[in-house]
């Protein structure tokens, strides 16, 4: 079992830049590959970022890529995601997920067996 608890959203300016954490708890974080997604209003949840259990490969959406990047630290049982040079596009409720396997990068929510509550970002123009 593994509980998620997000922090770190909140307002900020076109241009921008806010780092999220994911504070896990339960003995697998360290075992298990993470993942960040989003749900802008009015859309499905879709993939942004993941990271295997050692940090020793990451995967980032093309829609991300180059402005967000994903890190975890297992002596903390944290993951975070760096997002940078922020769009108002990037507007959304974030989230992030522990899959069942060490390895996944999966794109596919389904892959993820614990989800965190979100938090929100908020991209102003």
């Amino acid at each position: 079992q593994v509980q998620l608890v997000e922090s770190g959203g909140g307002l900020v300016q076109a241009g921008g830049s806010l780092r999220l954490s994911c504070a896990a708890s339960g003995r697998t974080f360290s075992s298990s590959a993470m993942g960040w997604f989003r749900r802008a209003p009015g859309k499905e949840r879709v993939f942004v970022a993941a990271i295997s259990w050692n940090g020793g490969n990451t995967f980032h959406a093309d829609s991300v890529k180059g402005r967000f990047t994903i890190s975890r630290d297992n002596t903390k049982n944290t993951v975070y995601l760096r997002m940078s040079s922020l769009q108002s596009e990037d507007t959304a409720v974030y989230y992030c997920a522990a899959a069942s396997s060490p390895f996944t990068l999966s794109t596919d929510p389904s892959m993820y067996a614990y989800w965190g509550q979100g938090t929100q970002v908020t991209v102003s123009s």
